[in-house]
């Protein structure tokens, strides 16, 4: 029995994890750049040229748009590998400079999974269910080794695998 995981997430998947709450604050963050710029600045006697206010409008909207989608990121990433939401989400906030947004993918732990048999929470890095003692990932009957399903020899020991696909129901 092997465990179900989303190890090969997609990028598309992933934006989708992003909340609603933190692209709306996104796009906020992002026209009020655009005011600051555009009309507090252009009141100012030595203000920049209209299309270098534009210019920085659009980098600041940019830069702090992608500030509030990772904090919205992360506080669902979080959640989804069994992590604190709100630590983390706090720690990006408030440590400066980006270091808890850095800190977070740094440290974040594996995607969790779940036993087919039983249907606990599993971490991805184990081969046997801590409830039900299912054996979660496939191994080598010579040498232990997680393998793959479709190998036809261990890649590790070079021992035959047909055995285990001849005993195993199609």
């Amino acid at each position: 029995m092997q465990v179900t995981t989303d190890n090969r997430t997609h990028f598309g998947n992933e934006l989708r994890l992003i909340p609603v709450w933190s692209m709306v604050l996104a796009a906020i963050a992002f026209v009020c750049m655009q005011f600051v710029f555009n009309v507090i600045v252009a009141q100012d006697r030595h203000a920049p040229p209209v299309w270098g206010r534009v210019l920085m409008g659009f980098a600041a909207g940019i830069v702090l748009g992608a500030y509030f989608l990772l904090i919205g990121y992360i506080n669902r990433d979080a959640g989804r590998r069994g992590m604190s939401r709100a630590l983390w989400t706090t720690i990006a906030i408030l440590v400066p400079n980006a270091l808890g947004i850095i800190l977070y993918f740094l440290l974040r732990q594996p995607m969790l999974a779940r036993c087919l048999q039983c249907g606990a929470t599993v971490e991805s890095g184990y081969n046997y269910c801590p409830r039900c003692s299912t054996k979660l990932r496939p191994g080598c009957p010579h040498c232990q080794k997680e393998i793959r399903p479709g190998n036809d020899y261990c890649p590790y020991c070079g021992g035959s695998l047909k055995e285990i696909k001849e005993g195993i129901p199609s």
